[in-house]
């Protein structure tokens, strides 16, 4: 071998000497470091506290007059007159249809003119009374003929009562051909039209009267919120805790917000057993007669929740119904645990049961996370929200 070959192989036996302790770091513990360091994602996480919270919860609600007045017959004739027209604003008192009553007012004469009879024959009977008295004092007629006399006058007395008990019935059913309002409201349909033959029997009415000047909505509310209303505000009473419910509010059909505030007014005294539900009623004033009968909207309830848990709902998540959070323990190893909902917004829910302050969650990723996975935790605000939204049914 000759000196240049010799000091070639020299060369490259001095570069790989070289080379492999570089490989074996390469290889060794310092990149299994690294990797460790990689598989630990970096997590923000917040610790849970306690504050006050409002829960706005909106129900879809059907509204109603303080009053709704079928308007109906109660003679049988046909319609002669209608004095009023569908939609229009009426008080009352206020003469709504006429009846044809011809032979109402015949019935009503006649039933006066046999009054007028049977007083006449008072009359008679009374003369006859008294003068068989002194005939009878001075013994010329028997005593048996004075009583028949006060028994006439009394059969007469009687007769004139019934007579004037028909007059008044035949006045009755005059009356009844014009029909008035019963209350100061809107008038509805009218099925109706002039020369219609209608009855007191019938099932259909005139028209539907409906007294807006107050406008109740009719809303449902779950059994689940109804005991968390009853735990909510104080009171020995269902009607003590209605008193301490915030006025509500009204989103109308087409999205505005009712003017005035309403309150709670009653609630049903039992449970619908088809729906679990229990029927709830505000009241809502309408002096302007914006709303009307048949309307549709939903009832907006504010509930403050005094210290209370709020995570955001990017902390959650939700699987065969229940909701998982994932809490930061010792080590960084977080844990799947299950918490219960009592309130939510698009942001934010406020915890039942399952979570206490100080407790740490991870807020955000937590699709990648598996039960024990270690993390690295980045503390961070949430930006939880005190204004949370709920939808009722």
């Amino acid at each position: 071998m000759n000196n240049k070959l010799r000091d070639r192989l020299v060369r490259t036996t001095v570069l790989i000497g070289m080379c492999m302790p570089i490989l074996f770091y390469g290889c060794g513990p310092g990149n299994d470091g690294k990797d460790a360091k990689k598989d630990k994602p970096a997590l923000p996480v917040m610790k849970v506290s306690l504050s006050d919270a409002t829960v706005t919860t909106q129900y879809s609600a059907l509204l109603e007059g303080k009053v709704n007045v079928e308007i109906r017959p109660q003679v049988d004739g046909t319609l002669k007159t209608i004095y009023v027209d569908e939609g229009a604003f009426v008080k009352a008192g206020q003469s709504l249809f006429k009846i044809d009553d011809r032979v109402y007012r015949e019935e009503y004469n006649s039933a006066l003119a046999s009054q007028h009879a049977a007083e006449a024959r008072l009359v008679v009977a009374k003369l006859d009374e008294e003068k068989l008295v002194p005939l009878v004092q001075n013994k010329v007629v028997s005593e048996i003929q004075l009583k028949t006399a006060k028994a006439n006058y009394h059969a007469a007395q009687a007769a004139v009562g019934q007579a004037i008990a028909a007059t008044r019935a035949a006045l009755v059913n005059l009356d009844y051909t014009l029909i008035k309002a019963p209350v100061s409201g809107y008038i509805g349909k009218i099925p109706f039209r002039l020369g219609s033959l209608v009855s007191k029997n019938q099932s259909q009415w005139l028209t539907l009267l409906s007294d807006v000047s107050e406008v109740y909505a009719y809303f449902s509310m779950s059994e689940y919120d109804f005991m968390r209303f009853r735990q909510q505000y104080p009171g020995t009473t269902i009607q003590d805790k209605l008193k301490q419910i915030a006025p509500v509010s009204l989103v109308m059909s087409d999205g505005t917000l009712y003017s005035e505030k309403g309150t709670i007014g009653a609630i049903s005294g039992q449970f619908d057993q088809s729906t679990a539900s229990v029927r709830i009623r505000a009241v809502f004033p309408n002096g302007h007669g914006l709303l009307r009968s048949g309307n549709t909207g939903k009832v907006v309830m504010e509930s403050v929740f005094h210290d209370a848990l709020k995570v955001p709902q990017s902390a959650t998540m939700e699987l065969q119904d229940k909701i998982f959070v994932y809490l930061l323990d010792k080590g960084n190893k977080v844990r799947e645990h299950v918490v219960t909902v009592a309130g939510k917004s698009g942001h934010n829910y406020i915890i039942g049961t399952g979570l206490k302050q100080g407790d740490t969650i991870v807020t955000a990723g937590i699709e990648r996370l598996k039960d024990g996975m270690v993390i690295k935790p980045k503390q961070g605000d949430a930006g939880t929200s005190n204004s949370m939204t709920k939808t009722g049914k």
